[in-house]
């Protein structure tokens, strides 16, 4: 998708979005999980997608994945973990709008991803291409993720970051709301 900036119409083409982070905020942490068949749902997480689709939120997703870096897995399991998941969430109108991957680490076993790549959180490459592919406005957007540097990352997009504690997505959504129930926001 391209997104061509016209400043004068910027506040009227601008988008808002939530960032999630996907192991530990989506599917549950089973450590490096790539495998369709290990694909567990977070508690939550069809209500809290479609809830912030409702609002009129992008869904886009950030994931550091160092397992391909390690040469645990490949990027075509990330993106067929990524399509699976997808395909649980669609029925629910709970669909995901973009997924990016950063796929280096600095202590890399495959020598092409070896590098402290600008994408790989706590630095803010995917929020950042993300918010440019899309025309998206920092201040109506966040970030959930389950760790410190996704929050770090967020902060360094100058975007709102928030925590999660794995544990009810939906639940942990309504409470970022609470302040704005009945708001329209």
């Amino acid at each position: 998708m391209t997104y061509k900036r016209d400043k004068k119409s910027d506040i009227l083409t601008s988008k808002k979005a939530v960032f999630l982070d996907r192991d530990g905020v989506l599917n549950v942490d089973t450590g490096y999980p790539h495998r369709v068949k290990d694909l567990v749902l977070i508690k939550g997480v069809e209500e809290a997608l479609s809830f912030l689709r409702d609002k009129g939120y992008l869904l886009i997703v950030v994931t550091n994945q160092s397992g391909v870096a390690r040469g645990m897995f490949s990027v075509e399991d990330v993106e067929n973990f990524h399509a699976e998941l997808q395909r649980q969430l669609v029925p629910k109108s709970a669909q995901i709008d973009a997924f990016y991957m950063c796929p280096y680490h600095p202590e890399a076993t495959i020598k092409c991803f070896k590098e402290d790549h600008f994408d790989r959180k706590p630095n803010p490459g995917m929020i950042e291409r993300a918010i440019s592919d899309f025309g998206i406005d920092r201040q109506q957007s966040f970030l959930i993720g389950d760790k410190e540097t996704d929050v770090q990352a967020a902060a360094a997009a100058g975007i709102r970051g928030y925590l999660f504690d794995g544990t009810d997505l939906y639940s942990f959504v309504q409470h970022i709301f609470e302040p704005y129930v009945g708001s329209g926001t």
